[in-house]
């Protein structure tokens, strides 16, 4: 049975609309503006110390980074590495195929696919080893002796041949943006990433360089959504060309805001010039005010 409303009832509830009132908005305010997770990490070939891999990784850790990404090949002792990884904490989220541009899988050559092929391979192993998510690969070249179909096809076919070794190692191959003259727009991007039909493989979205092309980061983000595995970034100006991270034409609070947009927490990796401690902590400081962590 309902009973009259008191006045003690009637000042707990004007109470409580008033909190509301008062409150509310800024906490629909909060709730409207999600925030992406980021982890900042940095390419392991940045860190210029005469030293072995426990150092390298101690020295990332002073400043600041949580992770590193590898050459494969050019990265010697992965068991010393994953120790040292181990030991101070700092993850090697990924692999980074480096020959992808010598021995590229668009070649005209079967041979030179076939090399780039095993290079994929080998990459795919190696971040096995490491314990890394990714392998980045630029999968192709497009020039005066291969068109933007040729480089389609050949790439794909080869890409594809590794999918077995991906799903079996439970690392996926990340598709990279570069000044390749092969994927210059997020539909394009799009439509190789999913001609593979595949979870293994994604995209790694470069920010600053594809701003060349014209399409802002942040609509590429959002297009690419969550094909997005990893992303990285430098300082890009279009009319200085490379320029220090945050001294570009990167509209961060866009990006920051399509990132979160799209749910994408991960890797935020800068791949700028290599430097000592001194260089390492100006990286990190900037990526901090870019990132706004």
């Amino acid at each position: 049975m309902n009973r009259p409303l008191g006045r003690r009832d009637f000042l707990t509830t004007t109470a409580a609309v008033t909190a509301c009132a008062l409150t509310g908005p800024y906490l629909f305010a909060a709730e409207d503006k999600p925030k992406a997770k980021l982890k900042k990490a940095i390419k392991y070939g940045m860190i210029k110390l005469n030293g072995d891999h426990l150092a390298k990784l101690e020295l990332a850790k002073k400043c600041g980074f949580l992770g590193v990404e590898i050459d494969s090949p050019g990265t010697a002792d992965l068991d010393a590495l994953v120790k040292a990884s181990k030991e101070t904490g700092v993850v090697i989220h990924g692999v980074i195929d480096s020959v992808h541009w010598r021995d590229t899988l668009s070649h005209p050559d079967a041979q030179v696919r076939a090399k780039g092929l095993a290079a994929l391979e080998g990459a795919l192993k190696d971040a096995k080893t490491v314990g890394a998510g990714t392998v980045l690969l630029v999968p192709g070249v497009v020039n005066k002796d291969v068109t933007y179909e040729q480089c389609f096809e050949r790439s794909q076919a080869e890409v594809k041949k590794a999918l077995p070794l991906a799903e079996k190692l439970k690392v996926k191959i990340a598709i990279e943006v570069v000044w390749n003259n092969f994927i210059t727009k997020p539909e394009q991007l799009i439509e190789y990433v999913d001609s593979f039909k595949s979870e293994w493989v994604g995209a790694y979205f470069d920010t600053s360089n594809m701003i060349k092309y014209g399409v802002a980061p942040a609509d590429w983000i959002r297009k690419l959504g969550k094909r997005m595995l990893k992303f990285d970034f430098k300082g890009y100006s279009k009319t200085k060309q490379w320029v220090n991270i945050g001294e570009g034409d990167e509209d961060w609070p866009e990006v920051l805001k399509a990132l979160a947009e799209v749910g994408y927490n991960g890797w935020a990796t800068a791949e700028v010039g290599s430097g000592g401690e001194d260089h390492l902590k100006k990286v990190s400081a900037a990526m901090d005010k870019v990132l706004g962590l």
